[in-house]
């Protein structure tokens, strides 16, 4: 027989009235990492709302894949309705249903292999813009790589630059707050303190500049562009003929850039930083390349060619991944031995799965050489999600995941990249775990 929730065990740190605001506020990833000791379904107060957090790989997969249809989005995505309305992320799941369906053409392969020559470009300049000995900002540089070139495909070079002006700076800013605003009560947001001030500022201005473009599109009439804003605008439902009302028009795109951007960045990061500490795993990746791509740019073609580098970006992605996700029922559900009546909001933390001694040995070690197929050593597939699981899935993976392995392969041939001495890099939550800051050096390749 289910157990009522009031049994589950609530995590340790509570304190009256702000529950386990301060622990999620001042160390959450220790915080969430730590849940997985109480058990597999922990109670966690933010402020007085009580939030069940999900632990195990198998209570997970229930919550996102075999029992998905008692359950739709959560406090995390309503949080999120502000800024980017009924976007995919978080929009019920009828409209979801819908709106992935016109969408998903954007993102298929043909599509991708067009975007990946825009990804290859910018890469190269990126790369022709450094110096040797120089220091670099490599989270501020690639932050802003991703982001210019996430809106290069997003609308056609005629209109671009407003809307990439409008990305590269507001983007970073939204992206800051995203997560203090999901663990905080709502009526903070009210206070007119200065994060306030400038969430609300940058959320209005990139809504507006989106809502300019997309006139401006309807004014130049229909023309033959492959960018996404111009998709967008052309899917039509293959069932009722419906299309996206410029407002989901522009939901979608703003959903896309706050998802799209920082996940990109976090990832290169890691890689560099990682790589300078493990020249082994550098060296066999630039023996890959060499023997895939020769002297030539890397293309779409070779992304599946470069097995060792895609054992290197799991472990990576596998290590610093989604902080926090929430759904909420919408049905009454057994998970995992519990009743979980209509309306109960549920966690999960992908960063803290990821790194579940139960599934990884040695969970904090960096070692590409863990995803290799040996007998007895596979990771269950429900232990390694880093885009989610079942139909909520990022729609936009496959899109990320070209733009890492362009970008990684570019960069890689013509720098190494050495850690600035004295400088402890930490990680920050935030929609990805990223490092504070990450100064490193440039030194280019030898011949």
């Amino acid at each position: 027989m289910s157990a009522a929730l009031k049994a589950v065990p609530r995590a340790p740190g509570h304190t009256p009235l702000i529950g386990h605001a301060l622990p999620l506020l001042r160390r959450p990833l220790d915080f969430m990492k730590s849940l997985r000791d109480t058990g597999d379904l922990v109670r966690v107060d933010v402020g007085t709302l009580p939030v069940y957090f999900v632990t195990s790989a198998d209570l997970t997969h229930e919550l996102l894949v075999t029992k998905a249809r008692n359950f739709d989005k959560g406090r995390f995505f309503i949080r999120a309705r502000n800024l980017v309305g009924d976007a995919l992320p978080t929009a019920p799941s009828g409209i979801h249903k819908r709106h992935r369906r016109l969408m998903q053409p954007m993102f298929h392969q043909q599509r991708i292999a067009r975007y990946a020559e825009v990804m290859a470009t910018r890469a190269q300049a990126m790369a022709d813009s450094w110096r040797p000995g120089q220091t670099v900002a490599v989270d501020e540089e690639l932050a802003q790589f991703s982001v210019a070139t996430l809106a290069e495909t997003m609308f056609s070079a005629e209109i671009s630059r407003p809307a990439a002006d409008a990305v590269i700076r507001d983007v970073p800013i939204l992206l800051k707050n995203a997560l203090v605003r999901t663990v905080t009560p709502r009526l903070l947001d009210r206070i007119p303190v200065p994060a306030n001030r400038r969430f609300d500022t940058a959320a209005k201005r990139l809504r507006t500049v989106i809502d300019e473009v997309i006139a401006l599109s309807h004014q130049q009439g229909d023309q033959d562009h492959e960018d996404l804003l111009s998709l967008l605008m052309a899917a039509r439902d293959s069932d009722s003929g419906d299309k996206l009302s410029d407002r989901e028009v522009r939901d979608e795109l703003v959903a896309i850039m706050f998802a799209g951007t920082e996940t990109t960045a976090s990832t290169l990061c890691w890689t560099f930083h990682e790589l300078a500490a493990h020249p082994e795993v550098e060296e066999k990746l630039l023996a890959e390349i060499a023997a895939v791509a020769g002297d030539r740019a890397v293309t779409f073609e070779d992304v599946p060619k470069l097995v060792y580098m895609d054992r290197v970006l799991h472990e990576i992605s596998r290590m610093h991944s989604v902080p926090l996700l929430m759904r909420q029922a919408t049905a009454p559900v057994e998970l995992g031995g519990w009743e979980v009546p209509v309306g109960t909001e549920l966690a999960f933390s992908l960063y803290a799965l990821h790194r579940d001694g139960r599934l990884y040995d040695e969970p904090e070690r960096f070692d590409p050489d863990r995803w290799l197929e040996e007998p007895g050593t596979r990771i269950p597939r429900e232990g390694y999600i880093p885009f989610g699981a079942g139909a909520r899935k990022c729609i936009g993976d496959g899109f990320a995941w070209t733009e890492i392995v362009i970008t990684l392969a570019t960069v890689l041939r013509r720098w190494r990249f050495e850690r600035v001495p004295g400088h402890n890099v930490r990680e920050v939550a935030s929609a990805v775990a990223h490092p504070d800051s990450l100064p490193m050096t440039v030194v280019p390749r030898e011949g």
